[in-house]
C-alpha cells in the first residue's frame, strides 16, 4: 500500500516534497462491551481510544481530532492494542498497559498523567484531582482536560466524579461511564 500525504493530491509525485514528517495514524475498530471501540496508534504509541455505537462516527471523530494526519486502517498495526482494550473492558483487574502518544496542551497532559494514577475501582472528585495537579489547577480545568481526552480508558477520565459522588460529563455517554465504574468496582 502506498501512502500519499493529503497535500500531495494536487501535485505530481515528482513535484511533491513534504515540508516535514508525515504523521501517519493507523487505526482499527472492534466490537466491545460498550458498543464499538476505535483504537489508533502513531509511531509513538496509542493516540486515541474512542468509544461509540457507529463506526463511521468514530472515524469522523478521529479525523477531527487529527486533521493534519494521514489516517490508515491497519488492523495488523493495532491488533494487540485493540485486544488489550477489549480485554480491559471485560476484566479491568488486568490493567491496561499501553504506550501512549498523549497530544494536548501541557496542562492537559499533566492532568492526564495524574488521571493515569487513579487505580481501577476507585474514583476521585474533580476538586480532589485539581489539588493533586497543583495549586493553580481548578476543578474546571480537570473537567476540560477530561472532555478533551482522546484516549478513553488508558487515561481513565471515567473515574472522575462530582464532589457528591454523582456521575457527570463523559464524552462517550454517562451510561458508559456508569458501566465502567460499576464493572471496575466488581472486579
Amino acid at each position: 500500500m502506498t501512502l500519499i500525504h493529503p497535500k500531495a493530491a494536487s501535485h505530481s509525485t515528482s513535484e511533491f516534497v513534504p515540508s516535514g514528517p508525515i504523521d501517519i495514524i493507523s487505526y482499527a475498530i472492534s466490537a466491545c462491551a460498550l458498543g464499538q471501540v476505535l483504537v489508533a496508534r502513531s509511531d509513538k504509541g496509542v493516540c486515541a481510544i474512542l468509544i461509540g455505537d457507529d463506526p463511521k462516527l468514530l472515524i469522523e471523530d478521529l479525523a477531527a481530532r487529527f486533521p493534519k494526519a494521514t489516517l490508515v486502517t491497519r488492523e495488523t498495526i493495532v491488533r494487540d492494542d485493540v485486544a488489550k482494550v477489549v480485554r480491559f473492558m471485560d476484566n479491568p483487574n488486568e490493567g491496561l498497559q499501553l504506550s501512549l502518544d498523549m497530544r494536548g496542551m501541557p496542562v492537559q497532559r499533566r492532568i492526564w498523567e495524574k488521571l493515569r494514577g487513579i487505580s481501577s475501582g476507585h474514583t476521585v472528585s474533580y476538586t480532589e484531582m485539581a489539588s493533586c495537579v497543583g495549586p493553580l489547577a481548578t476543578a474546571r480545568m480537570v473537567a476540560e482536560a477530561c472532555a478533551a481526552n482522546p484516549i478513553a480508558l488508558a487515561i481513565p477520565c471515567h473515574r472522575v466524579v462530582r464532589s457528591d459522588g454523582d456521575l457527570v460529563g463523559y464524552r462517550w455517554g454517562i451510561e458508559r461511564k456508569r458501566a465502567l465504574i460499576e464493572n471496575e468496582a466488581l472486579a
